[in-house]
């Protein structure tokens, strides 16, 4: 490809990942955007996890950043044009199509609250993992805000490096306290017996190679169960953006993932990887982490004795609890659709699942 047809490509990307955070910064909260502007900063910067800039340059690129946003209020997503051809921004496949060869890889799609995320990169290699294509992508030439490690598009599995980099680093250093301890279970099988973060920069690269099975095993899982199908998750989540029960169909998706027989959990089990385990451990946070209240315990046991079969057996109760509410949110949510009646479904589901989740949680704390 000339670099002047790349140039434009990069410049006609960047342009839809501009209007979107534009358009939905106001998602986050204030902190959570502060979080996802640090590292878009990084990135446009070429900075490391680790480096930080001065606060007064940081706060200039900020008023910059959002002096552009208000310019683009109300901007149209541009079609992407290559070698005399136009494609819609969500036209996946017909992209990848020219610019495969090239060695390049675009993707897009609808992230939380149905936030429309874009990003191009260059391809590292290409890998077969059960019977799905795996992209390890490298440099990032476009990106918007989110900082995704990891995703499924068109059946294949997109592994962003420098996205999972950003995303790894953060983990680590804001890990809460009841994260910790298998935090350290897993950079101790990684080798590392020191906890200082100027050890982990040292050695980031190879954290993050065990990390990228889970990853990788994350995405395989939610592309391969069928507890939750696709169709009726994303019709769920479109009725429900950016609410409670959006959060709980995305929690459940992902614990279904995780613990279903092809996912992350059966994987680091049946080939042992303790590394990876731990690194599960300490990143489950939030809603799954409710949902999935024998994880921790098992994992207690298995720092002591090594014993592989109870995660087996806490993975098997965490997989039939998420299918249990997912077929209940599936039949409220289908029975609603019957009778028009999408805010019973949504107070039902809030009523018969979300309470009995934080319930749970407050009693585990």
């Amino acid at each position: 490809m000339p670099k002047v047809a790349k140039v434009t490509v990069i410049r006609q990307i960047l342009d839809n990942c501009n209007i979107t955070d534009a358009q939905h910064a106001g998602l986050f909260s204030t902190c959570g955007l502060a979080l996802r502007l640090r590292d878009l900063y990084k990135w446009e910067h070429g900075l490391n996890p680790w480096e930080e800039k001065d606060s007064s340059e940081i706060l200039d690129w900020i008023g910059e950043k959002e002096a552009l946003w208000e310019k683009l209020a109300d901007a149209k997503y541009t079609d992407l044009s290559i070698q005399g051809n136009r494609y819609d921004p969500f036209d996946t496949r017909g992209f990848n199509a020219v610019l495969e060869p090239h060695g390049l890889f675009y993707g897009a799609g609808y992230a939380f609250s149905l936030k429309p995320t874009f990003f191009l990169a260059e391809i590292e290699n290409k890998v077969t993992r059960n019977g799905y294509t795996v992209y390890a992508l490298g440099r990032e030439r476009a990106r918007d805000l989110l900082t995704l490690p990891a995703l499924s598009q068109d059946q294949s599995i997109l592994l962003r490096t420098d996205s999972a980099r950003l995303f790894l680093w953060d983990q680590m250093v804001y890990i809460k306290k009841s994260g910790r301890a298998a935090l350290q279970f897993a950079l101790e099988h990684c080798g590392l017996k020191k906890h200082q973060p100027e050890i982990w920069q040292q050695h980031l690269p190879q954290i993050l190679a065990v990390q990228k099975d889970n990853y990788i095993y994350h995405e395989i899982g939610e592309l391969s169960d069928s507890a939750f199908h696709p169709t009726v998750w994303r019709e769920l989540i479109a009725t429900f953006p950016h609410s409670p029960v959006e959060l709980l169909a995305r929690s459940l998706k992902d614990l279904l993932a995780d613990t279903s027989k092809n996912g992350t959990l059966p994987h680091l089990i049946n080939k042992r990887k303790a590394a990876g385990l731990g690194l599960y451990v300490a990143f489950l946070d939030g809603m799954p982490k409710a949902l999935f209240p024998e994880l921790q315990d098992a994992f207690n046991h298995f720092t002591k004795n090594r014993n592989w079969r109870m995660i087996k057996e806490a993975a098997a109760e965490g997989y039939r609890r998420a299918r249990n509410y997912t077929a209940e949110m599936v039949r409220l949510f289908q029975t609603a659709k019957k009778t028009q009646q999408m805010q019973w479904a949504k107070d039902e589901i809030e009523k018969r699942l979300l309470d009995k989740i934080n319930t749970k949680d407050t009693l585990g704390t």
